[in-house]
């Protein structure tokens, strides 16, 4: 178990301490490893605010939260967890490598490793082109992108989206779903929080519905958009006269008012995917985010993301192919020994030093000057008698 929330209740208070609004009021859900898990709601339903909850950015009034078997505030705990949030909250003047490269040092890698994973990032959010350009210039779409990659350098075993898809385009909107979809599969857990439900219903394993702070609805995709009462059956083109025969047999069980016959048709995320897909292979150039890649190496877990330069120092360090087979032999211990005449000398007590000559007695004060003459003088001067 990833998340377990029991009981959650946030109420926020005014300055007097008297409630104001109850936010999330008695939630309780889990979610399992490898699972998309999503957070529906209209606005101010409490979906931002349980996410800054589960992240320990909020206490709760009452209530449980687990995360990864520790509490939210746990700091091991955070280091697995890759969170984007609602808004962008980047440095302006970094461009998009510096960014990514603060991200990776905040988490510990290495220089080599923040490089290898900052390069496959960008190609995958698909700002390669814009690396010159500092984030303060990107529309918020580049920045939704690039918030994405910073969410990824970890290479988190929880990832928490809040509205990913948030200014994007459509091409954006389908690379994140591919994304989010590439992460499950590789047991990653992905708590997805937005209002777009075309989105949710494309990634998301099960869901629940908030109003008013309140779960409204929590199942899967299945359980809750089925209709138990209708069927629908796809087939390929059929003959007129098979068509007749097909609805002779259903207007034998069903009413003709209930009884619907159309062609299917694709979406407009798919015809407009279709169409940006023809122009970028007539060559058409944008100064825009692009297209981006596959999802990066690193995150699919694969052992491609090693570079090709590490690999091929792997090769030289190895040793000799008629070798390796053999058990290198092994070191003699090293033993320490001790010498007993200096740690007796370092132990000795010390022999107090001999009195020194006693210093020179201070000279003696000279006598004080006779001042009689001198007054002498003075009074002739001012016209006194002596």
């Amino acid at each position: 178990m990833v998340i377990a929330v029991r009981g959650l209740t946030k109420v926020f208070k005014d300055f007097w301490g008297r409630p104001k609004a109850k936010a999330v009021d008695d939630v309780n859900f889990e979610v399992r490893r490898g699972e998309v898990f999503g957070l529906l709601g209209p606005n101010g339903s409490g979906k931002s605010t349980t996410v800054k909850l589960l992240l320990g950015l909020l206490y709760p009034t009452k209530g449980h939260i687990e995360v990864f078997g520790h509490s939210p505030r746990h700091v091991a705990t955070k280091s697995r967890i890759g969170y984007l949030p609602e808004e962008s909250y980047l440095y302006r003047y970094l461009d998009s490598r510096e960014t990514l490269d603060f991200f990776g040092s905040l988490f510990s890698l290495s220089n080599a490793e923040r490089r290898n994973r900052a390069e496959q990032l960008l190609e995958m959010v698909g700002l390669t082109q814009t690396h010159t350009r500092t984030v303060g210039e990107f529309s918020k779409g580049m920045q939704r992108r690039i918030g994405l990659a910073q969410a990824l350098i970890n290479d988190p075993d929880l990832v928490i989206l809040d509205e990913p898809t948030a200014g994007l385009d459509p091409i954006g909107c389908r690379e994140v779903k591919d994304l989010i979809l590439a992460l499950a599969r590789r047991g990653k857990t992905v708590l997805l929080s937005s209002h777009l439900l075309a989105d949710v219903e494309d990634v998301c394993d099960r869901v629940v519905i908030y109003y008013g702070g309140k779960i409204q609805a929590m199942g899967t995709l299945r359980e809750l958009l089925a209709t138990p009462d209708a069927i629908r059956i796809t087939t390929p083109r059929l003959s007129r006269e098979t068509m007749q025969k097909v609805l002779e047999l259903i207007r034998a069980d069903a009413a003709e008012d209930k009884i619907k016959v159309d062609n299917p048709t694709q979406n407009l995320e798919s015809y407009f995917l279709g169409v940006v897909e023809r122009a970028k292979r007539s060559a058409l150039e944008t100064s825009g985010a692009s297209s981006g890649s596959r999802v990066a190496a690193y995150l699919r877990g694969e052992a491609d993301a090693q570079p090709a330069t590490n690999k091929i120092l792997e090769r030289l360090t190895l040793p000799p192919a008629g070798q390796q087979g053999q058990a290198e032999p092994a070191e003699p211990p090293v033993t320490e020994t001790v010498d007993e005449a200096k740690l007796r000398a370092l132990t000795r007590p010390a022999e107090p030093t001999p009195a020194g000559p006693r210093p020179a007695a201070a000279p003696e004060p000279a006598p004080p000057a006779d001042l009689s003459k001198a007054n002498e003088k003075l009074s002739s001067l001012l016209g006194k008698p002596k």
